[in-house]
Protein backbone atom coordinates (compact mmCIF):
# COMPACT_ATOMS: atom_id res chain seq x y z
CA UNK A 1 0.00 0.00 0.00
CA UNK A 2 1.16 3.52 -0.86
CA UNK A 3 0.89 5.35 2.47
CA UNK A 4 0.33 8.65 0.66
CA UNK A 5 -2.44 7.20 -1.53
CA UNK A 6 -3.75 4.16 0.38
CA UNK A 7 -6.76 3.35 -1.83
CA UNK A 8 -4.84 3.49 -5.10
CA UNK A 9 -4.90 0.22 -7.02
CA UNK A 10 -7.71 -1.39 -5.02
CA UNK A 11 -10.08 -3.62 -7.02
CA UNK A 12 -13.27 -2.40 -8.66
CA UNK A 13 -16.20 -4.80 -8.99
CA UNK A 14 -18.63 -4.58 -11.90
CA UNK A 15 -22.08 -6.01 -12.54
CA UNK A 16 -24.57 -5.74 -15.40
CA UNK A 17 -23.93 -4.70 -19.00
CA UNK A 18 -20.75 -3.05 -20.20
CA UNK A 19 -20.85 0.62 -19.31
CA UNK A 20 -20.45 1.64 -22.95
CA UNK A 21 -23.59 -0.35 -23.85
CA UNK A 22 -25.63 0.62 -20.78
CA UNK A 23 -28.24 3.37 -20.62
CA UNK A 24 -26.80 4.41 -17.26
CA UNK A 25 -23.80 3.58 -15.07
CA UNK A 26 -24.13 3.72 -11.29
CA UNK A 27 -21.03 4.10 -9.13
CA UNK A 28 -21.74 2.40 -5.79
CA UNK A 29 -19.74 3.42 -2.69
CA UNK A 30 -19.76 1.11 0.33
CA UNK A 31 -19.75 2.10 3.99
CA UNK A 32 -17.26 1.73 6.84
CA UNK A 33 -16.10 -1.81 7.63
CA UNK A 34 -17.92 -3.05 4.55
CA UNK A 35 -16.95 -3.99 1.02
CA UNK A 36 -17.92 -3.53 -2.60
CA UNK A 37 -19.86 -6.79 -2.38
CA UNK A 38 -22.06 -5.29 0.37
CA UNK A 39 -23.13 -2.26 -1.64
CA UNK A 40 -23.70 -4.47 -4.69
CA UNK A 41 -26.02 -6.60 -2.52
CA UNK A 42 -27.88 -3.41 -1.52
CA UNK A 43 -28.20 -2.51 -5.19
CA UNK A 44 -29.64 -5.93 -5.86
CA UNK A 45 -32.17 -5.45 -3.06
CA UNK A 46 -33.16 -2.06 -4.47
CA UNK A 47 -33.71 -3.69 -7.85
CA UNK A 48 -31.56 -2.18 -10.59
CA UNK A 49 -32.95 -1.88 -14.12
CA UNK A 50 -31.42 -4.41 -16.54
CA UNK A 51 -29.89 -1.67 -18.71
CA UNK A 52 -27.85 -0.20 -15.84
CA UNK A 53 -24.15 -0.97 -15.34
CA UNK A 54 -22.85 -1.10 -11.76
CA UNK A 55 -19.33 -0.11 -10.71
CA UNK A 56 -18.26 -0.59 -7.07
CA UNK A 57 -14.75 0.43 -5.97
CA UNK A 58 -13.23 -1.19 -2.88
CA UNK A 59 -11.61 0.75 -0.01
CA UNK A 60 -8.30 -0.44 1.40
CA UNK A 61 -9.03 -2.13 4.71
CA UNK A 62 -12.78 -1.79 4.01
CA UNK A 63 -12.83 1.81 5.30
CA UNK A 64 -12.49 4.99 3.27
CA UNK A 65 -11.18 7.19 6.11
CA UNK A 66 -10.49 6.40 9.78
CA UNK A 67 -12.45 8.98 11.82
CA UNK A 68 -15.98 10.36 11.78
CA UNK A 69 -16.96 12.43 8.75
CA UNK A 70 -17.54 15.26 11.24
CA UNK A 71 -13.85 15.32 12.25
CA UNK A 72 -11.40 17.93 11.04
CA UNK A 73 -10.69 17.08 7.42
CA UNK A 74 -6.93 17.06 7.98
CA UNK A 75 -7.28 14.28 10.55
CA UNK A 76 -8.80 11.97 7.92
CA UNK A 77 -5.92 12.48 5.51
CA UNK A 78 -4.39 11.05 3.39
CA UNK A 79 -7.26 8.54 3.31
CA UNK A 80 -9.97 11.05 2.39
CA UNK A 81 -8.07 12.56 -0.53
CA UNK A 82 -7.16 9.07 -1.73
CA UNK A 83 -10.82 7.99 -1.53
CA UNK A 84 -11.98 11.06 -3.44
CA UNK A 85 -9.28 10.27 -5.98
CA UNK A 86 -10.70 6.78 -6.48
CA UNK A 87 -14.10 8.20 -7.41
CA UNK A 88 -12.49 10.77 -9.67
CA UNK A 89 -10.56 8.03 -11.43
CA UNK A 90 -13.71 5.92 -11.94
CA UNK A 91 -15.62 8.90 -13.37
CA UNK A 92 -12.67 9.92 -15.57
CA UNK A 93 -12.39 6.36 -16.88
CA UNK A 94 -16.08 6.32 -17.82
CA UNK A 95 -15.89 9.72 -19.49
CA UNK A 96 -12.76 8.62 -21.32
CA UNK A 97 -14.82 5.77 -22.78
CA UNK A 98 -17.36 8.23 -24.15
CA UNK A 99 -19.87 8.10 -21.27
CA UNK A 100 -20.90 11.63 -20.24
CA UNK A 101 -21.58 12.58 -16.63
CA UNK A 102 -25.26 12.90 -17.56
CA UNK A 103 -25.27 9.08 -17.91
CA UNK A 104 -23.45 8.52 -14.61
CA UNK A 105 -25.15 8.23 -11.20
CA UNK A 106 -23.44 7.99 -7.82
CA UNK A 107 -24.90 6.17 -4.83
CA UNK A 108 -23.42 5.65 -1.38
CA UNK A 109 -24.49 4.41 2.02
CA UNK A 110 -23.19 5.68 5.38
CA UNK A 111 -19.48 6.50 5.07
CA UNK A 112 -19.90 5.85 1.35
CA UNK A 113 -22.77 8.36 1.23
CA UNK A 114 -20.60 11.02 2.86
CA UNK A 115 -17.81 10.34 0.37
CA UNK A 116 -20.24 10.34 -2.56
CA UNK A 117 -21.81 13.65 -1.55
CA UNK A 118 -18.47 15.34 -0.90
CA UNK A 119 -17.12 14.13 -4.25
CA UNK A 120 -20.21 15.36 -6.07
CA UNK A 121 -20.03 18.77 -4.40
CA UNK A 122 -16.37 19.14 -5.37
CA UNK A 123 -17.07 18.01 -8.95
CA UNK A 124 -20.46 19.56 -9.62
CA UNK A 125 -21.94 19.08 -13.08
CA UNK A 126 -25.04 17.49 -14.58
CA UNK A 127 -25.16 13.87 -13.41
CA UNK A 128 -27.94 11.35 -13.99
CA UNK A 129 -28.53 11.24 -10.21
CA UNK A 130 -26.79 11.48 -6.84
CA UNK A 131 -27.97 9.36 -3.89
CA UNK A 132 -26.81 9.73 -0.29
CA UNK A 133 -28.31 7.18 2.10
CA UNK A 134 -27.55 8.08 5.74
CA UNK A 135 -24.80 10.59 5.03
CA UNK A 136 -23.88 14.24 4.59
CA UNK A 137 -21.12 16.53 3.42
CA UNK A 138 -17.76 15.98 5.11
CA UNK A 139 -16.12 18.22 7.71
CA UNK A 140 -16.77 19.67 11.17
CA UNK A 141 -19.51 22.22 11.86
CA UNK A 142 -18.65 25.54 10.24
CA UNK A 143 -16.78 24.01 7.29
CA UNK A 144 -16.97 26.49 4.37
CA UNK A 145 -19.24 25.18 1.62
CA UNK A 146 -17.96 27.34 -1.23
CA UNK A 147 -17.82 24.63 -3.86
CA UNK A 148 -17.32 25.64 -7.51
CA UNK A 149 -19.60 24.51 -10.30
CA UNK A 150 -23.32 23.83 -10.62
CA UNK A 151 -25.52 20.74 -10.85
CA UNK A 152 -27.80 21.95 -13.64
CA UNK A 153 -30.91 20.35 -12.11
CA UNK A 154 -29.28 17.03 -11.25
CA UNK A 155 -31.72 15.00 -9.10
CA UNK A 156 -30.23 14.38 -5.64
CA UNK A 157 -31.89 12.06 -3.13
CA UNK A 158 -30.97 12.31 0.56
CA UNK A 159 -32.53 9.82 2.97
CA UNK A 160 -31.76 9.58 6.69
CA UNK A 161 -33.27 8.95 10.10
CA UNK A 162 -33.93 11.82 12.47
CA UNK A 163 -32.11 9.87 15.21
CA UNK A 164 -29.18 8.41 13.26
CA UNK A 165 -26.36 7.87 15.77
CA UNK A 166 -23.71 8.66 13.16
CA UNK A 167 -25.30 11.39 11.02
CA UNK A 168 -26.76 14.50 12.70
CA UNK A 169 -30.01 15.70 11.18
CA UNK A 170 -28.58 19.22 10.94
CA UNK A 171 -25.84 17.96 8.60
CA UNK A 172 -28.34 16.32 6.27
CA UNK A 173 -30.33 19.54 6.11
CA UNK A 174 -27.19 21.61 5.57
CA UNK A 175 -26.16 19.29 2.74
CA UNK A 176 -29.57 19.62 1.10
CA UNK A 177 -29.33 23.42 1.31
CA UNK A 178 -25.85 23.41 -0.24
CA UNK A 179 -26.97 21.23 -3.16
CA UNK A 180 -30.05 23.37 -3.76
CA UNK A 181 -27.86 26.49 -3.86
CA UNK A 182 -25.73 24.73 -6.46
CA UNK A 183 -28.72 24.10 -8.69
CA UNK A 184 -29.68 20.52 -7.83
CA UNK A 185 -33.23 19.20 -7.58
CA UNK A 186 -33.10 17.80 -4.03
CA UNK A 187 -35.48 15.24 -2.57
CA UNK A 188 -34.69 15.00 1.16
CA UNK A 189 -36.63 12.46 3.20
CA UNK A 190 -36.23 12.22 6.98
CA UNK A 191 -37.60 9.07 8.61
CA UNK A 192 -38.70 9.19 12.28
CA UNK A 193 -36.94 6.79 14.65
CA UNK A 194 -35.45 4.68 11.85
CA UNK A 195 -31.84 4.36 12.93
CA UNK A 196 -28.85 3.79 10.65
CA UNK A 197 -30.27 1.71 7.83
CA UNK A 198 -32.05 1.83 4.47
CA UNK A 199 -35.82 1.37 4.23
CA UNK A 200 -38.16 0.35 1.43
CA UNK A 201 -39.30 3.91 0.69
CA UNK A 202 -35.70 4.90 0.00
CA UNK A 203 -35.21 1.87 -2.23
CA UNK A 204 -38.34 2.67 -4.19
CA UNK A 205 -37.25 6.30 -4.59
CA UNK A 206 -33.82 5.25 -5.84
CA UNK A 207 -35.31 2.74 -8.25
CA UNK A 208 -37.62 5.41 -9.67
CA UNK A 209 -34.69 7.79 -10.10
CA UNK A 210 -32.65 5.22 -11.98
CA UNK A 211 -35.56 4.33 -14.24
CA UNK A 212 -36.01 7.92 -15.36
CA UNK A 213 -35.46 8.57 -19.04
CA UNK A 214 -34.85 12.10 -20.24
Amino acid sequence: MDNSDPHRGQPVQRRGPEATAARLTVILVHGRNAAAANILATASEIGMPADVALVAPQAAGNTWYPLSFLSEIEKNEPFLSSALGVLEQVVDDLEGRGIPASRIALLGFSQGACLTLEFAARHARRYAAIVGLSGGLIGPPGTPRTYPGAFDDTPIFLGCSDVDAHVPLERVRESADVFRRMGAAVDMRIYPQMGHLVNRDEMDAVQALLRRRE
